[in-house]
C-alpha cells in the first residue's frame, strides 16, 4: 500500500465514526425478520416495505428498526 493511500484509509476511518457526515437520500434493502425476508426501500423521505402491516399502516417493524439504526443518516420519514 503506498504512503498516500495510508493516509486516505486513516482519513475513511476518522469518517466512518462520524454518522453526521452521512445523509442517505435512497436505499433499498432485504430485512431479515423473524418469520420471513421483507423488502425495505426509502426514497426521499418516503419508506415502503412489502409486509402486511406496512400495507395497512403505512409504518412497521421493518422500517422503524431502520429509523433508529440510522437516526441522524436518514432524514424524517414523510407521514403516509
Amino acid at each position: 500500500m503506498n504512503y498516500g493511500m495510508i493516509g486516505k484509509l486513516e482519513k475513511a476511518k476518522r469518517y466512518a465514526e462520524e454518522p453526521s457526515r452521512f445523509l442517505f437520500n435512497k436505499f433499498d434493502v432485504t430485512f431479515q425478520g423473524d418469520n420471513n425476508d421483507h423488502h425495505v426501500a426509502f426514497d426521499s423521505g418516503t419508506y415502503s416495505c412489502d409486509c402486511e402491516f406496512f400495507a395497512n399502516n403505512g409504518r412497521c417493524a421493518h422500517t422503524m428498526a431502520i429509523e433508529i439504526k440510522f437516526k441522524g443518516m436518514v432524514p424524517e420519514a414523510n407521514e403516509s
